[in-house]
């Protein structure tokens, strides 16, 4: 259900950098509709790409809703519920649960850095709580919290904790992981640029910003590497490669969201303190999307 490309979805913003930039739901439909046509296998609702630190609760649980409606049951919807705070967590997983989503991702808590064995009973006691499939996030290059493998080996004997997206680009952690975890459990890549040999290596697929511009091509890269084709997944994988560098020149999401205004899919809105794409980034982002053939 949860494997290939899955798209890490920007949040769409009417034109404008400011605290309380509006959210564009008119937007939002047309890249949904965007995404089940290219094949991208599911989507992600406010995780890190669809700027979830600066969304109120209220917000998020709305985002969440409107996604849940528009894709009707073509694919599903993954939201993003983590928070640094435990009794936030349970309060928007609850929420994702209530208006239909199919899953949660919940990223590590960020800033306050628990020890291993609060990370293991702070995932525990959301999944005794909310009755829903939970994906693990770990990306310390953003938290300063790195989740151990042997953690998340640990979380997985929990049933509803259904799999991991590791962003730490370790490769080394992916036999790590499937060795110690039952054979259904998800091992996610959050890092674009090593997502090939992430899945030639026995993952199963990709939760990924790149997905955001390329979704057809994320989607068959993704596939020919589940399949063993590890050819036509470096021919992919190749012409990806300047968008995979490119869309992380400034903080994520502004490259991105630069690029899909750039192909008429969004207005060029974005939260503070999140700004504009500068001028002196442009141009290695437009030549990463020639090269890729997206424009």
């Amino acid at each position: 259900m949860f494997t290939g490309s899955i798209v890490a979805i920007v949040t769409p913003m009417q034109a404008g950098v400011a605290p309380d930039t509006a959210l564009d739901y008119k937007a939002l439909e047309r890249l949904i509709e965007f995404h089940i046509e290219q094949g991208t296998r599911a989507i992600v609702a406010v995780g890190t790409t669809g700027e979830s630190a600066t969304l109120t609760e209220e917000e998020h649980c709305v985002v969440i809703e409107k996604m849940v409606k528009l894709v009707k049951g073509r694919i599903p919807v993954i939201a993003g519920t983590g928070a640094n705070s435990t009794i936030e967590a349970i309060s928007l997983t609850k929420c994702a649960k209530e208006v239909g989503a199919d899953a949660c991702l919940l990223v590590t808590p960020y800033y306050n850095k628990p020890t291993q064995e609060g990370l293991f009973q702070h995932y525990k006691v959301i999944a005794e709580t909310i009755d829903i499939p939970q994906i693990l996030y770990n990306v310390p290059g953003r938290t300063a919290c790195d989740m151990l493998p042997e953690t998340i080996i640990k979380l997985a004997s929990i049933d509803n904790i259904i799999g991991v997206k590791e962003a730490t680009a370790d490769l080394t952690r992916v036999n790590q992981i499937r060795e110690g975890t039952r054979g259904d459990f998800l091992l996610l890549s959050g890092d674009d640029e090593t997502t090939k040999d992430f899945i030639l290596m026995g993952g199963d697929g990709v939760i990924s910003v790149t997905a955001n511009v390329a979704p057809k091509e994320m989607n068959e890269m993704c596939m020919s590497a589940l399949n063993g084709d590890t050819k036509e997944a470096d021919r992919i994988n190749k012409k990806l490669d300047g968008l995979h560098k490119a869309l992380f020149i400034e903080s994520n999401p502004i490259p991105v969201k630069w690029v899909l205004n750039k192909l008429d899919l969004i207005e060029s809105g974005i939260r503070l303190p999140m700004t504009w794409l500068s001028k002196t980034s442009e141009e290695e982002l437009f030549e990463a999307m020639r090269r890729a053939d997206i424009v």
